[in-house]
């Protein structure tokens, strides 16, 4: 039966074969299902909520037809849940490669899509962990199993969420450089167009104290009108004779 782009039966038919020895062969097939259905889907976290849900669940029907001691059906599923976090894994890796091509760019991490995608980076572990933890109480007999091996997985902690710490705070680092590059960036070309700007001022002034060393001398108000002479210049009036009396 196919599910959720998963072999079930595959899956079961193998937990229900395995023996303790081929506990890395478990964890491959695992891993490699996962990941197979995490790429036939938009890389969400329900998306991974039901991958890791279905998976469980064939590890859980497999195990429970597995006539093997209850401590190596306890260890097949550690195996199950580490072919589960190399999966997951490779789903971190995924998002951190995306996230750095746009943090690249000059895209913030303060931007709603990137703030969403951190937050879903930081939830993987919890959701991996949720996930498995439901799935168990559906499992019957093996649900102490289960939860005895997801207890230990806990302890040690998942490669998904170390990674997952990794990744964010790498991105952080990277915007803040990224973000420092652009300021210095700005700041360089803001100061270029100031030292434009002060040559040009400079030529305007040097053009304005040339003017000052031709000898050119502004103009006073006595000269505003061009047809008027200085008065020493201008003829005295000529005087009328004083009419003689008869």
């Amino acid at each position: 039966m196919i599910k959720s782009g998963i072999d079930q039966d595959a899956l079961v038919t193998m937990f229900a074969e395995a023996s303790a020895k081929q506990g890395e062969a478990l964890r491959k097939a695992v891993s490699g299902a996962t990941l197979q259905a995490l790429q036939g889907r938009e890389l969400t976290l329900e998306s991974i909520r039901k991958v890791v849900k279905t998976v469980a669940g064939a590890a859980s029907m497999g195990a429970a037809k597995n006539p093997a001691s209850a401590v190596d059906v306890e260890a097949m599923l550690g195996k199950a849940l580490a072919g589960i976090d190399s999966a997951l894994l490779q789903a971190v890796e995924a998002n951190r490669k995306a996230l750095t091509q746009f943090v690249s760019t000059g895209v913030g991490l303060t931007e709603k899509p990137m703030k969403d995608a951190l937050a879903n980076i930081e939830k993987m572990e919890d959701t991996f962990f949720d996930a498995v933890a439901k799935a168990s109480k559906t499992a019957g007999p093996l649900q102490a199993p289960w939860e005895h091996a997801l207890s230990a997985l806990k302890m040690k902690g998942s490669d998904t969420g170390a990674q997952a710490t990794q990744t964010v705070e790498s991105l952080l680092a990277q915007a803040q450089t990224t973000l420092r590059s652009t300021r210095a960036s700005s700041m360089r070309a803001a100061q270029a167009m100031l030292d434009s700007y002060a040559a040009l001022v400079s030529g305007v002034l040097i053009g304005m104290s040339e003017g000052l060393q031709s000898g050119k001398v502004p103009a006073t108000p006595a000269d505003s009108n061009p047809g008027s002479e200085p008065a020493a210049k201008r003829p005295a009036p000529r005087r009328r004779a004083k009419a003689r009396s008869a």
